[in-house]
């Protein structure tokens, strides 16, 4: 059981800049609830850990001090971040459970007790962008866990890892480089440098992704319930996984396939065959890709927003994605990624400016019932695959040394796999998937592997 013995608001030790700052296209057009993560630690900090903590956080905001602040409402359902120093959520929790009885840490029901929770009920703009909780378990095994709330319009996960980084690096009595120091907040470098003109593409991942045969909405599969498991793939098996891909019939000239693309397109077939549909229903893949290198010219290394944006593959059937080779399924993920470039990103956001109602293009999340039936939905018979293999949450050292795990806290509301890098290179998948699914989505996924 956990016990909540004390809570604080921080805000940056120093004067920082009021008022509002605007948010780029891809910050409005993600959930705007928050992502929650989890770090758990073998070692047990000293007893003064949350001092450290609400000491070295007053610092780092000072440079990142929007998320100090609250969103707000504009016109048409836009989002501002106000810089008004509101403060950050800082909470100190003790535990009667040992780190044994979370098992893998996979998330479920218990596992919510470990990170901070938010009150969605309240005004938007009452509510913390950012809301960390330090558990302290007891017992033969000790250990720490942090749980980290962020708010998903903030930034994107690439710019949490690197905020959690620089507040860890304080927290351990380590100086600050110049880049950690000062971010990029100025988010209006991704206002187009072109007067709004109609997209120039067709934009599928802003459109609705297949439905089931024979349906005319997605609330049933959206109302099933979801488990989650976490599989380990070793050097080894990931390695497997790309020879097969790449040994198999490809594109001519084509590079090998990467090992997100084959970890994807395994993980797409085991769920296809898993939810035994027919092999004529249609089925798309969707995932978000880092689009700081692929605009012209490139954002800043230290641009703290949201740049990654969605992409989709083409639509496919159930039958191709079984039968066909893993290179099949691959190629459909690369077309997918390609088609992120410079003109294609900015065309997206004309696509957005375009639109006058967001919330059919910001995914909803299970406090927003009454936006459930038009907002985006990604799951059954469809599947959302995100990558974080290359985010350095090792590097997350407050004092007591590295994380021994990283991972998601929270179950989607759909079918979606995490894809994590362990610190031995192995691949940790946190897989979400409808209970139903679940037992024969093991059995083909170590079945082939």
């Amino acid at each position: 059981m956990v016990s909540i013995k004390s809570s604080y608001i921080v805000i940056p030790n120093e004067p920082t800049p009021k008022g509002l700052l605007w948010l780029s296209h891809n910050d409005q057009t993600v959930r705007w609830d928050h992502t929650s993560s989890i770090y758990i630690y073998k070692e047990q900090p000293n007893l003064d850990a949350i001092e450290i903590l609400k000491d070295s956080l007053s610092k780092i905001l000072v440079s990142y001090y929007p998320i100090a602040g609250r969103l707000r409402y504009a016109e048409n359902g836009k989002l501002e971040l106000d810089c008004n120093t509101k403060g950050v959520e800082l909470v100190e929790a003790e535990n009667t459970k040992t780190l044994a009885q979370y098992g893998d840490f996979s998330p479920n029901e218990t596992f919510k007790e470990l990170i901070p929770k938010v009150d969605y009920t309240q005004p938007i703009e009452d509510i913390p962008l950012m809301l960390v909780q330090l558990t302290r378990f007891y017992g033969i095994d000790q250990g720490v866990a942090i749980g980290v709330s962020f708010s998903h319009p903030l930034t994107d996960g690439f710019g949490a890892i690197r905020f959690i980084n620089s507040w860890a690096k304080l927290a351990r009595g380590e100086t600050l480089e110049a880049s950690e120091l000062f971010p990029v907040l100025d988010r209006s470098i991704l206002k187009s440098p072109h007067p709004p003109s109609a997209p120039r593409f067709d934009h599928a991942e802003f459109k609705p992704l297949p439905l089931m045969l024979g349906s005319s909405d997605h609330l049933a599969e959206q109302g099933k319930k979801l488990s989650v498991v976490t599989l380990k793939l070793t050097l080894e098996q990931v390695e497997g996984l790309k020879k097969k891909a790449n040994d198999e019939s490809q594109k001519e000239g084509s590079r090998p396939y990467s090992r997100y693309e084959a970890i994807a397109a395994y993980i797409w077939r085991c769920a296809s065959r898993a939810r035994e549909l027919d092999h004529l229903q249609p089925t798309q893949l969707r995932f978000v890709v880092d689009f700081r290198n692929r605009l012209n010219p490139p954002l800043p290394k230290n641009y703290f927003g949201n740049a990654f944006t969605p992409t989709v593959t083409p639509t496919c059937y159930i039958g191709d994605i079984i039968s066909k080779p893993l290179s099949y399924v691959a190629q459909k993920i690369r077309e997918a990624t390609e088609l992120i470039k410079s003109d294609y990103i900015w065309s997206q956001h004309d696509f957005i400016k375009c639109h006058e109602k967001l919330n059919e293009l910001r995914p909803s999340f299970q406090f927003q019932e009454k936006h459930k039936k038009n907002s985006p939905f990604f799951g059954n018979p469809n599947l959302n695959v995100v990558s974080w293999m290359h985010m350095q949450w090792l590097e997350a050292d407050f004092g007591w040394g590295k994380p021994m795990y990283f991972g998601p806290a929270l179950v989607c509301t759909s079918d979606k796999a995490y894809l994590i890098r362990s610190s031995n290179d192995s691949i940790i998948i946190s897989m979400h998937f409808q209970v139903a699914h679940m037992p024969l989505f093991i059995k083909f996924f170590w079945e082939d592997i």
